[in-house]
């Protein structure tokens, strides 16, 4: 899965040939996050891994689990061929993973993404993952 396989032709001769393309390290680029406070830092995976883990501490979530939605925040960052992304990109794209995981996790990452301040914004958060809840008419 390191190369992609391609049938050619040839204009000249007409022969048919086969190309392999392989990815070259030396054409990265990287991905920067451009933090709250306007800084830049190089994207750094194991800071995802480690918000994860410290909002699933004590939830029923396995490494498997956690170490997916690491893989698929990065892959779909990496899919935007963009190379800047701010933090609140990120961290709207580990909510959006973790919801339908556990929800007690993902509150405990919405408080410190979203910078809850005080009771109230906690139950507000809460309020709305109940109102999803609800069965409706």
């Amino acid at each position: 899965n390191d190369s992609i396989r391609r049938r050619r032709e040839c204009q000249a001769c007409q022969r048919r040939f086969t190309t392999y393309e392989t990815y070259d390290p030396g054409d990265f680029t990287p991905m920067i996050v451009i933090k709250k406070d306007g800084s830049r830092e190089l994207f750094d995976r194991n800071k995802i891994l480690t918000g994860i883990l410290a909002a699933c501490y004590k939830q029923n979530v396995s490494s498997e689990t956690i170490d997916q939605m690491v893989a698929d925040v990065e892959a779909e960052l990496k899919n935007t061929l963009r190379t800047e992304f701010t933090s609140q990109e990120i961290g709207k794209l580990v909510m959006e993973r973790l919801k339908p995981v556990n929800e007690v996790s993902y509150v405990r990452f919405a408080s410190v993404y979203r910078e809850f301040k005080d009771v109230d914004t906690f139950l507000s958060e809460i309020d709305q993952l109940l109102r999803r809840k609800e069965p409706r008419d």
